[in-house]
């Protein structure tokens, strides 16, 4: 398997799984209807990642749809190596030129939207941290006051 294929987005380790099932197969031959959907779950600010969040879901969160996305379509190229992949919609399955082109072109592509996920978020956590601490300090001069 080509080296961009295996590397996910910087950052993403801090990822973990929970399952959830599949409502339908990404196609005829891709996934069965019960197949597990792996959903990532983050641990920020030392929030473990089993805590259920305050602002949404982890099946609301979009950006985790695309990381289980992404990480869906890389295993079913491994474990389909060599065999076309058949789509729900269209007659001709994809053969060694469009999945060459999923490999070299639509994987980084997602994997670079998700590095630049992972910055945005990194800024955000970093302000909602100086937010925290400027309110800690404002209540503690209040304290000495």
């Amino acid at each position: 398997m080509p080296a961009h294929a295996l590397g996910l987005a910087r950052g993403l380790s801090s990822l973990r799984p929970s399952c959830g099932r599949a409502s339908a197969g990404i196609g005829p031959v891709a996934a069965p209807l019960s197949a597990p959907i792996v959903m990532a779950t983050r641990s920020a600010a030392g929030i473990p990642a089993s805590a259920e969040s305050p602002f949404c879901r982890p099946e609301e969160d979009p950006f985790l749809l695309l990381e289980s996305t992404l990480r869906s379509v890389q295993e079913i190229l491994l474990r389909r190596r060599g065999l076309a992949l058949r789509r729900t919609w269209i007659e001709q399955p994809y053969g060694e030129e469009e999945i060459t082109l999923l490999e070299e072109e639509v994987i980084p592509a997602i994997q670079q939207c998700l590095a630049r996920i992972d910055e945005l978020d990194e800024r955000l956590l970093a302000e909602q941290e100086l937010l925290r601490r400027s309110q800690l300090e404002a209540q503690r001069r209040l304290m000495l006051a």
